[in-house]
């Protein structure tokens, strides 16, 4: 009777617990949804052709599109052609933001792709396969009155992709190519009010540089940096989650180190999935709107990558710790099947990273793409990174799949015990596999918001009411990654209830001041965990 009732608060405690969380993701939603505005917005910038035909004059002026101090400008090329200009001596001009606009840090980051508008002539094809050269700088000011600062120069390589519609016939001469978008600079703060872009287009014909590319007629950008909006419920977001889960964490292992036995192996993973969880929350974003740190980005890579290898291997270990073989369980050591593809994949994921990000640090218009070297360089990491998590997903299912059948083979010793004990391991083999649907559900929620972000508008309309769904995918799956990293060490911190191996008339004897916790797998005080106690007098039988 006392089984019964003891296993039922434990039931009813953990639904109420998954009631609470269940409300928590819906806000974290909502939040996005309806408070947040779009993750991101993108501008379009039309560069300005301006005239300078002094010597090494990247080096000693800047040339703006407009404003008080603007440049010579041209109106096309046959103007150019008309007045002897040289193409030497024209650049493009860009500045950012548009007229009577600021930039601020809350954007957090600027990302610029470049189109470029290729007339077809006869006697000026595209070849195939043609590369324009850049001569690019980029500068910035906080005040209309001040000087330009450099901020970087470099001279960068891209590869067209144009295709042609119309046969190239003389009839068809001044009609566009349609080309592919260029990546052109990544920046990761955005520390100043205003910037400046000048673009060169550098002709040697003996060298052959910026030859056979056609006839370009205008350079456009497209901007796309975070709205500031977005930003401040990133922020608050954030510096709402770091306390919820440090105190959970220092709950949880005070919970653990107040036992007489070491901590297991499943234990001390779950501790290192909440030290990952709170790297990725602690607000240090905060700080970027004062400094110009433009690792952020890089860092912010960094952060993600260290969890979400620390998940998968929590998966794994969750999965081999429940297995039915006592031999290797408690030990890292006997997963390093398991784990060694995540660490491969992660460390070159980790190297692409640096290779592309860690290059912009110093040169923002860098692009790892841009190259046949620098591709296929790319590819390789990215393959190798793939093969490793198909592996990986290919033994997390043979793991799933034995953990459910062992669990399954082990509930037939079940009416041969005592009726508390009874019902106290149909409550561990429930959580298990309530954990383990929970586990599915957020993996499946994660896939199913980020394909739907993709394939909508961006926003749903329901009456007078609009929600922003790109938002609240970013809010709801990191809420959703925290509520799930709260409930494992809620649910898995060890109880300090003493289930003894003799029980009399069924009975469970619990001391009436002891609180009633939920409990999964980690249960006794100071010997191995329950489901390992079953598995063993299985074994034993």
């Amino acid at each position: 009777m006392a089984g019964a009732i003891i296993e039922n608060m434990s039931t009813r405690k953990l639904c109420i617990v998954g009631g609470i969380l269940l409300v928590f993701q819906v806000i974290a939603f909502l939040v996005g949804g309806l408070i947040a505005p779009s993750p991101t917005t993108a501008v379009p910038y039309t560069s300005v052709k301006c005239i300078d035909v002094r010597k090494n004059h990247h080096k000693t002026k800047w040339l703006m599109p407009w404003g008080p101090n603007h440049c010579k400008k041209l109106k096309d090329f046959d103007e150019a052609v008309s007045r002897q200009i040289e193409a030497n001596d024209i650049v493009f001009a860009v500045h950012i933001p548009l007229p009577s606009k600021e930039m601020s840090p809350w954007f957090q980051f600027m990302l610029f792709i470049m189109q470029l508008d290729i007339a077809f002539k006869m006697d000026n094809d595209l070849k195939e396969n043609a590369e324009i050269t850049l001569d690019v700088s980029l500068a910035y000011r906080d005040n209309m009155f001040d000087d330009w600062e450099e901020i970087a120069h470099a001279i960068e390589i891209r590869k067209l992709k144009c295709t042609f519609s119309s046969p190239k016939t003389v009839e068809s001469e001044g009609r566009h190519y349609d080309c592919d978008f260029l990546p052109f600079m990544e920046i990761g703060s955005v520390a100043h009010k205003y910037y400046l872009i000048n673009i060169r287009l550098p002709v040697n014909d003996r060298k052959g540089i910026n030859v056979g590319i056609g006839e370009i007629k205008d350079i456009r950008l497209v901007g796309i940096h975070q709205n500031g909006g977005f930003t401040k419920v990133w922020f608050a977001m954030k510096t709402f989650l770091t306390p919820s889960i440090l105190i959970i964490m220092v709950w949880y292992w005070r919970r653990i180190t107040l036992m007489t036995r070491a901590p297991v192996l499943l234990e001390k993973v779950i501790f290192a999935l909440g030290i990952s969880m709170t790297f990725i929350n602690i607000p240090v974003e905060w700080f970027s709107i004062g400094f110009d740190w433009t690792w952020m980005l890089l860092f912010g890579d960094i952060r993600q990558g260290i969890f979400y290898a620390m998940l998968l291997s929590f998966w794994i270990i969750f999965c081999g710790e429940h297995m039915m073989d006592q031999n290797e369980r408690n030990r890292l050591s006997g997963y390093w099947k398991q784990v060694g593809p995540i660490a491969v994949g992660s460390f070159c994921l980790f190297i692409f990273d640096m290779c592309e990000r860690g290059v912009q640090l110093k040169n923002p218009f860098y692009s790892i793409w841009t190259t046949e070297v620098g591709t296929e360089l790319a590819m390789a990491f990215i393959i190798v990174a793939g093969i490793c998590l198909c592996l990986y997903f290919l033994f997390l299912c043979f793991m799933v799949f034995q953990v459910f059948r062992n669990i399954s083979g082990k509930q037939s010793s079940l009416p041969a015990m005592s009726k508390a004990r009874r019902l106290h391991y149909e409550g561990l083999i429930f959580r298990f596999k309530f954990l383990m649907l929970i586990t599915l559900a957020c993996a499946a929620m994660t896939v199913i918001f980020f394909i739907v972000s993709q394939v909508t508008e961006g926003h749903w309309k329901w009456g007078d009411v609009t929600i922003e769904a790109n938002s609240a995918f970013f809010t709801g799956i990191y809420g959703m990654w925290n509520l799930y990293v709260f409930a494992l060490m809620f649910l898995y911190a060890p109880s300090h209830k003493n289930y003894g191996e003799d029980q009399s008339n069924g009975d469970l004897g619990v001391n009436s001041g002891e609180e009633l916790q939920l409990t999964t797998t980690i249960t006794h005080v100071d010997g191995p965990t329950e489901v390992y106690k079953l598995a063993r007098k299985e074994a034993q039988e």
